[in-house]
């Protein structure tokens, strides 16, 4: 393994976890989120060597995970298929925080991808101004995105 094999590799490791949240805001079923994860480190190593530090390395990742995520939504849309589905969930929780949890993912995936990263980003305590360098607007249009989002959001219905 060469330096740059390997300095790609350590920054993978450190931020994995930055990558599957992003991948995990467009996908519930595993294997897509792995999929999703596994397109964003080949995107991300297609990049590796031509990122200059000019942002934060947190920063670049995040945005080439959520524009690989938005575009394998947009492919998924343009030919979408019927899942096979076991109407059964063997691992189902029905608590409350459960319910709770489910109810909000599926009202965030209802919403535009580009919201939906807004969001994510805003989860994940990302402060406005980096969340605006990752999605490319100003802090002030995230924090009115926000506002926008959040009321979208308290009007949907299950």
């Amino acid at each position: 393994m060469n330096e740059l094999e390997s300095k790609f590799a350590q920054t993978i490791k450190q931020n994995k976890s930055t990558i599957y949240t992003v991948c995990y805001m467009f996908s519930k079923d595993a294997d897509e989120v792995n999929d999703l994860f596994q397109e964003a480190v080949i995107n991300l190593w297609r990049g590796f060597e031509g990122f200059e530090n000019r942002s934060n390395v947190k920063t670049w990742i995040y945005r080439v995970a959520l524009n690989t995520c938005i575009s394998q939504e947009r492919k998924k849309r343009r030919t979408s298929t019927e899942p096979l589905s076991m109407n059964i969930n063997l691992f189902e929780d029905n608590d409350e925080d459960t319910r709770q949890v489910d109810m909000l993912h599926k009202r965030i995936s209802r919403l535009q991808p580009f919201d939906r990263a807004i969001v994510l980003l805003w989860l994940e305590n990302m402060p406005y101004e980096e969340i605006g360098q990752v999605v490319g607007i100003s802090t002030t249009a995230v924090a009115t995105r926000l506002f926008r989002i959040k009321e979208q959001l308290k009007k949907m219905n299950d």
